[in-house]
């Protein structure tokens, strides 16, 4: 398909959302360039737990985006059916026992979304899906959705690049920060830190975490709610886990090569501190932990080593909706800045490349755009 309202377009940004686009706008017959800082998924969606669900509460919008972006990447499984890379073998939660305890209330919420919920008690896990400590869980219990998963994102990206290649994109790396060139009130192209200047009709700004800022440049306005987030990946090892686990100390993911995924937001806050550089210093007592922490939810509590760890910016709006459309004040200029990432990846750069390249709104971003921000 070819769209006649413009015929090239620049990125900038060569994580989920910025590759994603890029694709879907040379699929349909656009000229795209994306540029990016270092190499692909350097940033957020290079250290991020991507795990694919629409579990919990959320907005109406929210969470119909969500599946959305689900079904997409079921379609994506059904195509790839031996990659270690996309898994859907559901995901497991339970609180800690105190007053938050909300799992009877998310159990009843996702029920009447008629989103695939089991309530489980600890006795009951095993029987259901393999691999965890079942004395880890609360006397509340657990909800087992069988229709979540996870992807790893490196990978992805890495298989759609070959296919934006192959439709003549252009990946231009390692030439610094770009921005947005606006001349006459509209965005005409994207210039690179060493001077390289692209000129095109359209300009997406997709370098997660550094959003809100590089959009205030223009005069753009996101609030921004963006945590410092770190991610260790494990070494190789040999263990039944396949669910994802959000338990109240860590969240837990396999990952490809027998290996798994951790995050947790204490680790990060305790762990973490930034340096005046810009860099960041890691508490390896904080990782320790962490690393026990998995260990005591995954059965037989199992020796886990560092394989890498990554720090940085976990790309969250203000509100902690999606941001995803033009800057209306600046025609050609758009933008997709959100948290869950992962989940949204695919839908997100097909949406977004429909706007950019018909000039027409998606309904299902209607809630979603960067003027809310301006308005208020």
């Amino acid at each position: 398909m070819t769209d006649n309202t413009i015929s090239s377009a620049v990125v900038i940004g060569a994580g989920i959302f910025g590759v994603s686009t890029g694709v879907q706008l040379a699929r349909r017959g656009i000229r795209v360039t994306i540029l990016n800082d270092g190499p692909p998924a350097n940033g957020a969606s290079g250290r991020s737990l991507s795990w694919l669900n629409s579990a919990r509460m959320r907005s109406g919008p929210y969470h119909r985006l969500r599946m959305a972006g689900i079904d997409r990447y079921r379609t994506l499984a059904a195509r790839n059916a031996n990659a270690d890379w996309l898994r859907f073998d559901g995901g497991l939660t339970w609180d800690a026992e105190d007053e938050r305890n909300e799992i009877d209330a998310a159990y009843r919420h996702e029920v009447s979304l008629a989103y695939d919920a089991q309530r489980l008690s600890a006795a009951d896990v095993a029987g259901v899906t393999p691999g965890i400590d079942a004395t880890a869980i609360t006397p509340q219990g657990a909800i087992f959705n069988p229709g979540e998963g996870w992807v790893d994102l490196p990978a992805l990206i890495g298989l759609l690049l070959e296919e934006f290649s192959a439709l003549g994109g252009v990946l231009v790396t390692d030439q610094g920060t770009a921005r947005a060139v606006i001349e006459g009130g509209r965005a005409v192209g994207a210039e690179t830190a060493t001077g390289g200047r692209i000129r095109a009709d359209a300009v997406v700004l997709a370098t997660g975490p550094a959003v809100p800022r590089m959009a205030a440049e223009s005069g753009q306005s996101i609030s921004d709610g963006t945590p410092v987030a770190l991610l260790v990946q494990t070494r190789p090892l040999a263990h039944s886990l396949r669910a994802v686990l959000n338990t109240p100390r860590v969240a837990v993911r396999p990952a490809p090569g027998s290996t798994f995924s951790l995050d947790a937001d204490w680790a990060a806050d305790e762990g973490v501190k930034l340096r005046a550089d810009g860099g960041y210093d890691i508490d390896n007592s904080v990782v320790a932990a962490l690393l026990a922490e998995a260990a005591k939810v995954m059965e037989g509590n199992p020796k886990l080593e560092v394989a890498t760890i990554g720090v940085g910016g976990k790309p969250i709006p203000g509100d902690g909706e999606p941001v995803v459309g033009a800057f209306k004040e600046i025609p050609g200029y758009y933008v997709a800045f959100s948290h869950s990432g992962a989940t949204l990846g695919l839908i997100v750069g097909e949406l977004l490349a429909y706007e950019v390249a018909t000039g027409f709104e998606h309904p299902m971003l209607a809630t979603f755009r960067p003027e809310r921000f301006s308005l208020n």
